[in-house]
């Protein structure tokens, strides 16, 4: 500071505690830096409020040190998953840059901060016998949307969110343009999230016969719940997914296990990497390969694209039809 004083270019700090610019940051970043997701909004008030400020709430912004943060995300890994550390830490980095941005701190402490290593989960995947078991198993409201979800590998939020008008049945894409979270419709995950999957004539077929009876819903949703109202995910997982798992004799699974199977369908059928990221909408070849990049070592695949893809799953010949008539003609047929 004496340095600062004797050329000139000392500033006096305006004295501001940690939460009193958390209040700030949290009404002016919403209102003019970014147009938050409702999720999004919600998770960084939950930790604001529940976590960072019990931890530095008087502090004054400026007095809060590399190793202050550096403590508290080594305390919290200790507690919780490497993964919500770094959703807290992600949150940390905003509220600092934006201090410093506007005058409130002379430089940065969270630059330093170390985060914790998050070791890679085990991609579950469920086999083309494993889908088919699991469709026949499951309550025919569900039926169609969860080899939809394997078919097509959208997100749980964008299946729920998906509308009849998102479907264009002469070019054979759904188009991803929204996702339900909690209640609520808010824009997908990112920017990349916002695009068209390439759909076969089998899906299509399959769609159009859940068109039939597909319940009246305020929305056009395709897979509103069997009510007509919108499809809860927790709900729908509870109550429909893990009994129809069970009921099929599968091992406990992810909903989002959908996903990865069918990245994994895709990269066997020999499916081009920058096609299969614009697919699943990741923002990068680079998440696509940090994700399934072990799968593409493995793939000794190579075949057409979106109709060879589904060929290469048994359940496809008709997953949706009733179980004990595809026995009796197993029967028949000796």
């Amino acid at each position: 500071m004496l340095g600062e004083i004797e050329t000139g270019t000392y500033k006096q700090l305006p004295k501001c505690t940690f939460k009193q610019f958390t209040d700030i940051w949290l009404r002016d970043y919403k209102g003019k830096y970014l147009k938050l997701k409702r999720s999004t909004t919600s998770l960084f008030k939950d930790i604001i409020e529940r976590l960072l400020i019990p931890a530095f709430s008087d502090v004054q912004i400026s007095d809060i040190g590399t190793w202050h943060l550096q403590a508290y995300v080594t305390s919290r890994a200790t507690k919780v998953s490497a993964n919500t550390v770094r959703n807290e830490l992600t949150v940390i980095k905003l509220i600092f840059k934006y201090a410093f941005k506007w005058g409130y701190i002379k430089g940065n402490p969270t630059e330093g901060v170390d985060r914790p290593e998050i070791p890679k989960p085990e991609i579950e995947v469920l086999s083309p016998d494993e889908l088919e078991k699991l469709v026949q198993k499951a309550e025919k409201p569900y039926r169609t949307a969860f080899l939809t979800a394997f078919l097509t590998g959208m997100r749980a939020g964008e299946l729920w969110g998906l509308k009849w008008s998102d479907i264009d049945w002469n070019s054979k894409f759904i188009h991803v343009r929204r996702a339900l979270w909690k209640g609520q419709f808010q824009p997908p995950k990112s920017k990349h999230a916002i695009r068209k999957i390439d759909i076969s004539d089998s899906l299509i077929q399959k769609l159009k016969q859940w068109k039939l009876t597909c319940p009246i819903s305020e929305h056009a949703l395709v897979f509103p719940s069997p009510e007509g109202r919108l499809s809860i995910h927790e709900n729908v997982v509870k109550r429909h997914f893990n009994p129809a798992l069970r009921r099929a004799g599968l091992r406990q699974v992810s909903f989002h296990s959908l996903r990865h199977s069918n990245a994994s369908m895709r990269i066997r059928a020999g499916q081009n990497i920058k096609y299969i990221q614009t697919q699943l909408g990741h923002a990068s070849i680079s998440v696509t390969m940090d994700i399934y990049g072990h799968l593409f070592e493995d793939a000794k695949f190579n075949r057409q694209q979106v109709e060879l893809l589904e060929q290469s799953f048994r359940s496809v010949r008709n997953p949706l039809e009733n179980p004990l008539k595809s026995e009796k003609r197993k029967a028949a047929n000796g």
